[in-house]
């Protein structure tokens, strides 16, 4: 091979490459200068990171703030899919189309067109079915390999095709999960929606995205090109995030001569944890707010020995302690409050008052006496004489 030819082949692939990986800046579009534009290409590697978008996985596309990847499904549809290309067109923005094969062989036309405006090409199963989460691998296989080749088929080029996938209705399920990594897939779910396949206005389309939008600050939207609304929203919406300071990232896999963009592990999570924060934590001490409360100052080490003094320990007792105490205490700090002892008067009994005869004494009635001296008189004398009866008895 001459150097010439080896020369004019490196040109050629350099050309090929940058048409594909370099981004369409406002300034790109002729007659659009306040386009838009798409700010940069985010070359991903599908074997590292398997499954991607906040909504269903750990991981999403390692984008920056107030970066936005446009992805649109179920299409081709001529009659709005066209309109959805010549808007992002008319803005130099390149999305991620996830194409339906059924769709795809109505109208091939309608895929060779994306190809060719230079937007990203993945796959939607063959026929869309309703359920996906509940077919097995078996199941899941027709399905995914059926919509990839009829995908495929209407390609010029078949290389275009993306190794990314969408599940219908982001209906995740283990079979087709298993399955779609077995392939090198990467599995795409999405970080907010439109709800543009609802039967809704396109002001509520708009609404719904720039609001979702604006509560994450970045992400993959999910939109789709069969819809008459989302034709009528999606002007607005690319206006509103020029207007707002978003940028647009085209996504495209990496290969051989086209390696992976650098990046972080933790750039990939959806809640990363910073280095400085760890991944456990204490539960958060609630906030209380009492009234009128006082808070006193933190105690030091001395007073800790304060605490422990002994009595011989007068030069410690006589430190300032940032403690609180009662006030008005004077008493010392290791002397335990006590009552003072009871006096022996306390427990003396009185003597029994003596029992005198009354003056008004009448013949043949006992005298009145005292309480103690009445119930001793009922009660021992008593017992005494009946037992001595009883004994006389026998």
């Amino acid at each position: 091979m001459s150097a010439a030819l080896g020369a004019a082949l490196l040109t050629a692939l350099s050309a090929a490459l940058t048409s594909v990986t370099t981004p369409a800046s406002a300034a790109d579009c002729p007659g659009h200068p306040n386009a838009l534009g798409t700010s940069r290409v985010l070359v991903v590697d599908p074997l590292a990171h398997p499954r991607i978008g906040a909504m269903q996985y750990r991981e999403t596309l390692p984008l920056h703030d107030h970066e936005v990847v446009l992805s649109f499904d179920d299409g081709p549809v001529p009659k709005y899919s066209n309109q959805v290309l010549q808007i992002l067109a008319d803005q130099c923005v390149k999305a991620t189309f996830f194409t339906i094969g059924r769709q795809a062989k109505a109208d091939p036309e309608g895929v060779r067109k994306l190809a060719a405006a230079g937007h990203t090409i993945g796959t939607h199963s063959q026929n869309h079915p309703i359920g996906f989460s509940r077919l097995t691998v078996e199941q899941s296989k027709p399905e995914v390999d059926q919509g990839i080749a009829s995908v495929s088929a209407a390609l010029t080029d078949p290389s275009v095709l993306t190794p990314f996938f969408r599940v219908p209705g982001l209906s995740r399920g283990e079979g087709v999960e298993t399955y779609v990594a077995s392939l090198g897939l990467q599995m795409w779910s999405a970080d907010f929606l439109a709800d543009d396949w609802r039967n809704i206005s396109a002001s509520r389309v708009y609404e719904l995205a720039m609001k979702r939008l604006e509560a994450r600050g970045k992400g993959i939207l999910l939109l789709h090109d069969i819809h008459e609304r989302t034709v009528q929203a999606l002007p607005k919406i690319l206006s509103e995030m020029k207007a707002r300071g978003y940028r647009i990232v085209q996504v495209v896999p990496a290969t051989s001569e086209r390696p992976a963009t650098p990046t972080e592990p933790q750039e990939w999570l959806v809640h990363p944890h910073a280095d400085e924060v760890p991944v456990a934590q204490w539960p958060a001490v609630p906030t209380f707010d009492f009234s009128g409360s006082v808070t006193h100052s933190r105690a030091t080490v001395a007073d800790l020995d304060v605490l422990s003094a002994g009595p011989s320990d007068s030069a410690s007792l006589r430190h300032e302690t940032a403690w609180p105490h009662a006030a008005g205490s004077s008493a010392p700090r290791n002397v335990a409050p006590a009552l003072p002892v009871p006096a022996a008067s306390l427990f003396e009994m009185p003597d029994p008052m003596p029992t005198a005869p009354s003056r008004h004494h009448v013949a043949g009635v006992p005298p009145v006496q005292s309480k103690p001296a009445a119930r001793a008189a009922a009660i021992k004398p008593a017992a005494r004489a009946v037992r001595l009866a009883s004994l006389r008895k026998r």
